[in-house]
């Protein structure tokens, strides 16, 4: 199968597969909705960073044998399950603190190098604690990728693409929750908002430790 002529098709699935419900969107949507567009850009950049990571993993061989592996895929299922459930209670905490309205009403804050790198390894740890990306990776690519070509340096494309396109969409995506910002940010709505996102990290964290391949 030649890589241009199925191009479309990669690109129509990426878009279906980008606007699915999932951390990579929970993440985004509270972080634009309580940082603003220039808080939400790092989480975006370090999500896609993760993606493209495995898009390598994948290229190289190395996601299929995490995803073969038992212990390894166990390892990393944990792992991603701890990081979202922590992000969740962080949030209801967050939620906790502030029923009754008791948020300071803020200014959307600067965001400092030290706040930036923080937002960005989040989101990048996120991605690459996902166990299902490896699955992903190894089950979606290679419908893509001919089997006479180069297969690291196809996919090393594809993943570009991908990134590339949802980095684009998540971003126009968080400009648009970002432009209600200070809605969000109201401290009767933003108690709220914490308790959606926060019991949604929770569930999705729950998923991902008991799910199975």
């Amino acid at each position: 199968m030649d890589v241009l002529p199925s191009l479309g098709a990669f690109v129509l699935a990426v878009l279906l597969i980008s606007a699915s419900p999932g951390p990579a969107m929970a993440l985004i949507l509270r972080r634009a909705a309580l940082r603003g567009l220039r808080g939400a850009v790092p989480t975006v950049l370090g999500l896609e960073a993760g993606l493209y990571v495995w898009a390598l993993f994948a290229g190289a061989g190395f996601a299929a044998l995490v995803a073969a592996s038992e212990v390894a895929y166990l390892l990393l299922r944990v792992v991603g399950a701890a990081v979202l459930l922590v992000l969740g209670f962080r949030a209801l905490r967050a939620a906790w603190r502030g029923r009754g309205g008791t948020f300071p009403v803020e200014p959307e804050p600067p965001v400092g190098r030290r706040r930036w790198w923080g937002a960005f390894g989040e989101g990048f740890l996120v991605q690459l604690a996902n166990p299902k990306a490896a699955v992903f990776m190894i089950a979606f690519y290679p419908q893509f990728v001919p089997a006479d070509g180069p297969v690291f340096a196809t996919t090393a494309a594809l993943g570009l693409v991908q990134i590339t396109l949802e980095t684009g969409l998540y971003l126009a995506l968080a400009a648009g929750v970002a432009r209600a910002g200070t809605w969000f940010r109201r401290p009767r709505i933003r108690a709220r908002l914490e308790a959606v996102s926060g019991t949604v990290l929770v569930g999705l964290g729950l998923r991902v430790a008991l799910s199975s391949r």
